[in-house]
Formats: C-alpha cells, structure tokens, sequence
C-alpha cells in the first residue's frame, strides 16, 4: 500500500476495516481475529488512536514473532501480510488481514466480530449463525430439535398443496404421502425428521420446538414505549398463520380516516397505513430474521407511527438501497412464495415504497442496530394535505371496523352475512350497519331481504 493512501487511511480514523496501535499487544491479536471473521481489514501499528502517527522501534526478528505470535493464536490460523513501511520519517507496522474462509476464527476459545471501530465478543447464536454461512446450510434446512413426522399437520400441508395450486398453478403430486412430499420441498430429511422450516410452515404447534418464533405486536397510547399499553396480541402457530392473525391485530389498532379532499367534495375512508404495505414488512422480518437469536420480532403501533423490528441485520451487500435478494431462510422464502404471501424475490422493499407512495404517506425508512433492523411508517395525519381528516375509529366497535373493512375488501356486506361474521342476532347487524350508514361511511342498496351495503360517498343519492 503506498504511502500517500495510508494517510488517507490514518486521516479517516478507526472504522470497520482499520485499528491502530501504539504497540503490539493482545489487542492487535484480538482485532485480526474480527478483521478475518468480517470483512478483513489493516492494522497499523505505531499510530495513536488519535491519528497521530508516533512511529514504533522493531529488530530483525520483530516482524517473524508478531507474524507467529498471531498465527498460534488464532484457530483457524488468519491468513496475513505484515511489513514495515515509513511514514512521516516514522517506522510503521503494517498488518494486513484476509477474511478468513473457515469462519468463525477463535483467539482462546472466544469469537470476535467487528463492529464499527470496537471489536465485540460474538454471542453463541452469532457463532452458529457463522458458521452456517461458511459452509453454505442455512437455519431453515437444520432439523428442528426433538420434532417428528407426528409434528407436523397433515391439514396445513394440504392447505399449502391448495394454494399453491391455485397461486403458482402447481399441479398437487398424486398418490404421494406428507413424509413424501416433505422431503422434496425440503420441509424433513430423508428420514422424515422436520426441518426448521418444515416444522414453522406445517407444524402442529410450532412454539414448541421454536420459543422464540413468535410475533409480538404491541399497540402504545402515545410515541414512545413508556406510554400505555392499550392493546397486545403475541402470535403464535405457523409462519402464515402468525401473517394473518397480525393484520387483522393491525387492522383494528390503526385508525380509519375520513376525508374530503382539496379538489373535491367527495368523501371517502381508509385506514392511514397501507396495510399491504404493513403486511409485506411483518412477512420479511418473520422469513429474514436470525432464528438463532432469542429475540421475537416486534411490531409497535404509535400514534404517530408504526415499527416493525426484526432481529437481525441485512445479509452483506444487500441494503435498502441496493435490494438484491440473498435469503437467509431460502426455504422459508420458497414456502411463503409457493402461496402467494411474497411475489418475486427481492421486490418487497420496492413494493412498500410504491404502496406508500400511493396511499399518499411518506416511503418507509429503516433504522439499523447492531443487533436488529428496524423499518418504520410514519402516519400522514400530522402532515397531511387533506382539507378536512375526522379520526371516527374510536366512533365505531370491532364489529363495525370488521363490515368496513370486508366491504373495501368485498365490494358490499348484507345483514345477514354481518350477523354470522360477528356471531350476532340480525336485529343487532342492522342497527349496528344503520349506524354506519348514519355515520356516511355505508349506504343501503336495494329492498327487502335484497338491502347491502357499501361504501357511502358525500352526495350520492341512492333510491
């Protein structure tokens, strides 16, 4: 490396690929090992962590002993080039280290991960998670623990066999058994022993095997996690089943917004997030997450906001930006492709964005941890360019928000379908849809036993 980059190097301080030294010491022992299992990196060793370059005293053997001195070490031995070069007229030492093919190097008997400037002791989840990359097998092709063929639902497998069908217009296999079939969508071993996946996707109760595959959903009076709770649900079940049950959670924690708009005296309704928006972000979180760690995903509804927080980071390379699909449960993402819940790989960051942009808020924007990524939605009450925004979901109960939401999914709801979605008598599903109607979110259409409803907007004259 030339001098002239090396104090560019300097001049641009400690970061994820560069540490200095004033001496050589377990320190510099401690960061190859981080530099090899990241993303390598350079050590140079007569600079003050202050930038200042301090120059350092070696002899003839200098460079041979700290070059060993790493190498017994570290195990894996890192793969590395030491010299001495002059800066300033100074002597400096240095080191520069590969990224180790074999991952995770150890320096007796500890990991370490580079993270910033700082190196960082690497969890026991972090270190499996390792050394799956490094040989290639992912979380969701290991077999789940202690589950057998008698944990999986023969039930959900012919759910998915269904929706595939209908979906991806995959024929359903003939005369094939479910331990079968397992093993070719790579949902068991050959002995029928269920994977991770299989046993997340199909199984009779996951949590069992898999603690922490739960979703939390939290919903907050207020903008912060001090304020009161008002609502919460923790799913449970397979992965899809998680899916559902949160939108429907979402659905009624979000508020339904009436509006006129500036060019127009026609009213109409919607909730202020999109919700297939919400959903593509719970579904990548829930496929993309890093198992191995004790975290749930979470999703925190605000008043001014929605979080939705996945225990893990972007696999390298890839970034809200830059959204090339590299999964980190392939199975996973197969199954939730295979039943229409995901579209083509790598197009859900692009979907949330267009679907945000349509319903008029804001693109969502990511926050990044150590430890988790975050992905938020910020509401569009506060900056709305609506003339008029009447918040009427606390006007309404669940069964009310249940009709309006099935007539924008449906297109209309009768009173008696009402009454059986909600388990009520009819005369309780009429007074109920009159005050909607009441309310200018629904109007009658038709006589007799033939009267539904559908959306109401402002001065429209029905019969």
């Amino acid at each position: 490396m030339e001098t002239i980059d090396l104090k560019q190097r300097i001049a641009q301080g400690e970061n994820t690929t560069t540490e200095f030294k004033e001496s050589f010491d377990q320190e510099v022992i401690e960061t190859a090992a981080a530099f090899a299992n990241t993303d390598s990196g350079i050590i140079l060793i007569g600079v003050s962590d202050k930038r200042e370059i301090r120059g350092i005293t070696i002899g003839k053997e200098t460079l041979r002993n700290w070059s060993n001195r790493i190498a017994q070490a570290t195990d894996p031995r890192v793969v590395l080039e030491i010299e001495s070069v002059d800066i300033e007229k100074k002597s400096v030492v240095l080191i520069h280290i590969a990224e180790s093919s074999i991952k995770p190097v150890s320096v007796k008997g500890r990991c370490y991960k580079r993270v910033g400037n700082s190196n960082r002791v690497m969890s026991p989840q972090e270190i499996s998670q390792m050394h799956l990359n490094a040989t290639g097998q992912t979380w969701d092709r290991r077999l789940a623990g202690n589950a057998g063929s008698d944990d999986i639902d023969p039930k959900k497998v012919q759910w998915y066999l269904t929706q595939r069908e209908e979906v991806r217009n995959v024929a359903r296999p003939q005369d094939m058994d479910v331990t079968e079939l397992l093993k070719n969508i790579k949902g068991s071993n050959r002995e029928g022993t269920p994977t991770h996946a299989g046993i997340l996707f199909f199984g009779n109760y996951p949590q069992s095997f898999l603690q922490n595959a739960q979703l939390r959903i939290v919903r907050f009076k207020g903008i912060s996690v001090t304020h009161p709770v008002l609502d919460r649900l923790d799913c449970s079940g397979a992965l899809w089943e998680m899916v559902d049950a949160a939108e429907e959670f979402i659905r009624k924690n979000i508020r339904l917004l009436s509006f006129r708009t500036s060019r127009s005296f026609q009213r109409d309704d919607k909730f202020e997030y999109p919700l297939k928006a919400l959903r593509e972000a719970i579904i990548n979180a829930l496929i993309h997450r890093n198992y191995q760690k004790h975290s749930d995903v979470r999703v925190f509804i605000f008043d001014t906001r929605v979080e939705v927080i996945n225990p893990g980071t972007f696999p390298e390379g890839v970034s809200p930006d830059a959204p090339v699909h590299e999964p980190v449960n392939p199975i996973l993402s197969q199954f939730m492709y295979d039943i229409g819940f995901i579209e083509r790989y790598g197009s859900g960051i692009k979907m949330m964005k267009r679907l945000s942009n349509e319903w008029g808020n804001k693109a969502p924007r990511y926050e990044f941890h150590p430890l988790e990524t975050k992905i938020i939605f910020d509401s569009p009450i506060q900056e709305s360019t609506y003339v008029e925004i009447d918040d009427i979901s606390e006007q309404l109960n669940e069964r009310q928000k249940n009709a309006l939401f099935h007539v924008q999914k449906s297109g209309q709801i009768a009173t008696r379908e009402y009454a059986e979605i909600n388990h009520i008598s009819p005369r309780t599903a009429y007074t109920e849809l009159k005050d909607l109607t009441d309310k200018g979110l629904l109007t009658a259409v038709g006589k007799g036993r033939g009267i539904r409803y559908v959306r109401k907007m402002d001065d429209q004259v029905t019969d």
